[in-house]
């Protein structure tokens, strides 16, 4: 152990037993944090907490104690993520796959609260050659979604927050794959590629990088197709001839998965006993053997895609994966996201809607009638502006996409309107100014005999009048009339 020195203190003449007292006091504070620091320096073979919810779980906020493990690693880091709903055996899962027990790792629980809160680390990272790096692998076991007293948008967080830091990412699911686990992973990928884009300067062209996902089926009993199958089938496009609107929005959730590309892999592990809430006590001569037999394969698997977390091309060390991990959250609990609970279209519907206003309102101060010209560069910046508004507030690349297309609809739409409106007024004010003109020259028309150059000279100014206050689309048909 590291001694640290005792600090220099001036002590003011006070009576022998207040020096005393306050010499110990001073000693006693020394010892106890360098014993402190020493422990949190040595003691990382046990599970850290390194995001834990805020009072009202629907935000995340850091852990010191969990980011300590992590800052001290030089090498590049690869960390491997589980996810899933509560109550799924993830906790265990990550124990087996460490091989440690359940009271030696992760804390497991049998009641039906969930047991782990936010995101913790095992804070001994697995050394592994990779590509002839010598690289950290960090586990990662995550609060169980769609447990009770949270929000939607907790869960979506912590699901993100998942994806983007690993390098691995383990979906923990039991039996079978649902719709709704598919929706959710969409979504959590969406969310991550996201706020991703956001982290780096705007304007770059950033891609995305996913983790290796790898679907793991719990408790699989199924007969038949094998899981991998099973994946593919439940991925694969529905047909939809008859262009139903809820069939169309399965296949999006699908086509936003497109990123993960060929990036996942399927694996499934049978149930390792009956009594579910005893596997903490039982040894493995005790497990269903060829549960033991496929976790040992999963190990394998599990080795085998494993890779050094790449952001922007480039491996992380602890400190800089720390970082990386401060901005995304700082982005996640920052930014205005929809939930699972409330559709991205109907967020970003919201959007479309005040940045059409801000077109509408913009247009509404510009005064009609206008030449033509200035109307349409009038529209062109109001258009931006309406546009440059939803580029900095919508969300989702692939459904934003979509409601931007919407957008420029209704903006043309409403842009006719103006355009009918401004022919509208250019006729209104060119034919008052036109009768006014052709009452001034039946008055001057009495004159013309005697006062040629009185009837000339009122002409000539209706003419300039007419030609200085008409303007609009109906400005050349009044004057083509005035010619005659």
């Amino acid at each position: 152990m590291r001694r640290t020195p005792l600090p220099h203190f001036e002590v003011v003449a006070i009576s022998e037993t207040m020096r005393g007292f306050c010499a110990f006091a001073i000693l006693s504070v020394v010892i106890s944090s360098s014993v402190s620091r020493a422990f949190a320096i040595e003691d990382f073979r046990r599970a850290f907490p390194i995001i834990e919810p805020d009072p009202g779980h629907t935000k995340l906020r850091l852990s010191d104690e969990g980011l300590l493990a992590i800052e001290r690693i030089t090498t590049p880091i690869a960390a491997v993520a589980v996810i899933g709903p509560y109550r799924s055996g993830k906790s265990f899962l990550l124990n087996q796959l460490l091989s440690l027990s359940c009271y030696e790792g992760f804390g497991v629980g049998h009641l039906r609260d969930t047991k782990t809160k936010g995101i913790w680390v095992w804070g001994d990272p697995i050394m592994m050659e990779i590509d002839g790096v010598e690289t950290s692998v960090f586990y990662l076991d995550t609060e169980g979604f769609e447990s009770i007293g949270k929000s939607n948008v907790y869960d979506d967080r912590i699901f993100a927050l998942a994806t983007i830091l690993s390098s691995v990412l383990i979906y923990n699911l039991p039996e079978t794959i649902r719709e709704a686990d598919i929706s959710r992973l969409s979504f959590a990928v969406e969310l991550a590629e996201e706020f991703y884009g956001r982290f780096f300067t705007p304007g770059q062209d950033v891609a995305f990088e996913p983790a290796k996902l790898l679907w793991l089926i719990q408790r699989d009993f199924l007969e038949g197709k094998s899981v991998q199958e099973m994946v593919d089938e439940a991925l694969h496009r529905v047909p939809n001839d008859n262009g139903d609107r809820n069939i169309d929005q399965v296949n999006q959730i699908r086509d936003s998965l497109a990123i993960m590309g060929d990036n996942s892999t399927a694996f499934s592990l049978p149930q390792p006993h009956l009594l579910r809430t005893k596997l903490c006590e039982l040894k493995d001569s005790e497990l269903d053997p060829s549960y033991v037999e496929k976790r040992e394969q999963l190990k394998t698997l599990v080795s085998s895609i494993i890779r050094p977390k790449i952001v922007h091309g480039k491996s992380l060390d602890g400190k800089e994966f720390v970082s990386f991990l401060k901005q995304m959250l700082d982005a996640l609990n920052k930014g205005e996201i929809p939930s699972t609970g409330s559709l991205v279209e109907v967020f970003n519907k919201g959007i479309l809607e005040r940045c059409l206003r801000l077109y509408n309102l913009r247009m509404g101060n510009f005064g009609l009638p206008a030449s033509e010209e200035s109307l349409r560069r009038a529209h062109d910046a109001s258009r931006e502006a309406a546009l440059a508004a939803f580029d900095e507030q919508h969300f989702g690349r692939h459904h934003a996409k979509k409601s931007e297309e919407q957008l420029s609809e209704e903006i043309e739409r409403a842009y006719k309107n103006v355009v009918l409106g401004n022919e509208y007024q250019s006729s209104k004010l060119c034919e008052a100014l036109y009768t006014r003109c052709e009452e001034k020259m039946d008055q001057l028309q009495v004159l013309r005999l005697p006062s040629m150059a009185k009837f000339n000279a009122g002409f000539l100014q209706c003419n300039r009048s007419f030609e200085k206050e008409c303007i609009g689309p109906s400005k050349g048909n009044y004057e083509a009339r005035m010619l005659k």
